[in-house]
């Protein structure tokens, strides 16, 4: 795959758009911090991920502009389509960044050096800004080899890879932060190191996600490469009349015709992850760009893209712009994977707010956890139904999915010896053994009359050193329901350490008294 990289395109295409030239500092900001920055302005000490005043401190002079999608695609649509002119198949990735398949055109111009050296004279030529090349296997590998404008060999993008630090596995579009952290953590530094470990120690340790991005480092495509051909009736298409002649037009049209395209897919159980956006004029002309994701689309991505991609067109100079609206337009799914690689919000429909959009991801959300109990069975998928109850492993019972989630004790009753709030962050499953000591060093029991034979001075968790209590509340009665014996007493402790640790402790028994920890809090 050959990667056509325009550098610093956020930085570039705002100050074409203010008129501004390209030779003084100049940086876009977002949420007031740096999110791209110009040559000039790196080498006055402006970095990515840089506070305002602290750029501006580094570099008086810097030009500030603010982050605007629409405008980063509107004009980068003009080098999309001078490398159109060049080579079928081009793929809008992201603004500043388009790729192409490379085998055909490199055999049709005389090998890879020339076609570089042609695409890169053209968008000089014809959009007006400089560009870098890069050639590899698959996309993740064939960008780095363009930030580098390096040719790598058929085969050989592992080896490339390899030497390469971990942090470029967190490319824009991705959110691969806190992997990429945990890694360097680790000692992982480097993409062949990461590559080196196994697959199933990667899927252990660190998810699917983790594994995408072990394939990304060992120089393997994002996805596997047998894909689903999309049925043709995914395809979603309208025609309007009045044509579409205004971008605010395009956009709202955008948000209605992206849900409809997007729950066809659903229906299927795909996702997006090529969408092809292909229009006709009022006066007959065609208009396609296609649109390649690193992930898979949502419904605001692919309205997104339809709105990018009409700025590009309606606002393109007077010489590439369209004579006349847009009288039809076809959203069509040029590469889909199973939509289980879209991670969905698990959002309760009805909540006042959240909008359409996270009323369809519920109703996905249904279809996807009746898909796993098709595969491990309807005793297998639980969710929480929060009950009345005096200890908090009461007040959580779980509902295989589909059953009824009506509450059977309602928590605003009145429940005799209820700890107060908050409940433990975590409750397990099976209460961990404690030993409680007052100072002489005397186990902690309780009275007939239910109070504590003393302070609690130190807590050992499950045989382990004692810990020193900082600071203890309650104790909490419960009685034995009706027809049972079984009677406990709880209170919290703070206990010292790195860090400090707040538990739920419960004393049951009476011959044999026996403390345990129930919880611990957050």
């Amino acid at each position: 795959m050959l990667v056509l990289w325009c550098p610093d395109w956020q930085a570039v295409a705002a100050a074409m758009a203010a008129g501004v030239p390209a030779h003084p500092p100049a940086a876009v900001f977002s949420a007031n911090r740096v999110v791209a920055c110009s040559v000039t302005a790196r080498t006055a000490g402006v970095r990515r991920g840089m506070r305002r005043r602290d750029a501006q401190a580094r570099c008086p002079e810097l030009v500030v502009f603010g982050t605007d999608e629409g405008r980063d695609a509107r004009l980068f649509e003009p080098v999309a389509a001078a490398v159109e002119e060049l080579i079928v198949g081009v793929e809008v990735v992201r603004p500043g960044l388009v790729a192409v398949p490379v085998t055909g055109a490199a055999g049709y111009f005389g090998g890879e050096p020339r076609l570089a050296e042609l695409l890169i004279d053209q968008v000089a030529t014809r959009a007006g800004v400089e560009c870098q090349i890069g050639v590899a296997d698959g996309l993740f590998a064939a960008t780095l080899a363009a930030h580098r404008s390096v040719l790598v060999d058929a085969g050989a993008a592992a080896e490339f890879l390899a030497p390469l630090h971990i942090t470029e596995l967190d490319q824009p579009d991705t959110d691969r932060a806190e992997l990429v952290d945990l890694l360097r953590r680790l000692g992982l530094c480097t993409l062949g190191a990461f590559a080196e470990l196994t697959g199933r120690d990667v899927v252990s340790r660190f998810g699917s996600a983790g594994l995408l991005a072990h394939r990304l480092a060992r120089g393997r495509s994002e996805r596997p490469p047998h894909r689903r051909r999309p049925p043709p009736e995914l395809t979603v298409s309208k025609e309007f009349d009045p044509p579409l002649e205004r971008v605010d037009a395009a956009a709202f049209m955008a948000r209605t015709l992206a849900g409809r395209f997007h729950a066809g897919l659903a229906a299927h159980g795909l996702a997006c992850t090529r969408l092809g956006i292909h229009a006709v004029t009022e006066q007959g002309e065609e208009l396609s760009r296609v649109w390649r994701c690193a992930e898979p689309l949502t419904p605001q991505g692919i309205a997104d893209r339809v709105r990018w991609q009409f700025e590009g067109w309606l606002r393109a100079r007077p010489d590439d712009r369209p004579t006349s609206g847009v009288s039809r337009l076809r959203l069509e799914p040029e590469e889909t994977v199973a939509g289980s690689s879209l991670q969905l919000g698990l959002w309760r429909g009805g909540v006042r707010g959240l909008g359409e959009e996270n009323e369809l991801a519920t109703e996905k959300a249904g279809r996807a956890l009746v898909r796993v109990q098709g595969l491990l069975g309807p005793d297998r998928v639980f969710t929480a139904v929060l009950d009345g109850g005096r200890g908090p492993a009461e007040r959580v019972r779980l509902v295989p999915w589909g059953d009824d989630r009506a509450v059977h004790s309602p928590p605003e009753m009145p429940w005799p010896g209820r700890l107060p709030a908050p409940s433990p962050a975590t409750v397990f499953a099976e209460a961990l053994p404690a030993r409680v000591l007052d100072a002489t060093g005397a186990a902690v029991e309780t009275t007939r009359q239910r109070r504590l034979t003393a302070p609690p001075h130190e807590v050992s968790v499950n045989g382990a050193a004692p810990q020193q209590v900082l600071g203890w509340a309650g104790p909490w009665q419960v009685s034995g329901r009706w027809g049972e014996s079984r009677a406990c007493t709880r209170i919290q402790v703070l206990l010292a350490g790195e860090p400090e640790v707040a538990m739920l402790l419960t004393l049951t028994g009476q011959k044999n008294p026996q403390w345990t920890v129930e919880g611990v809090y957050d």
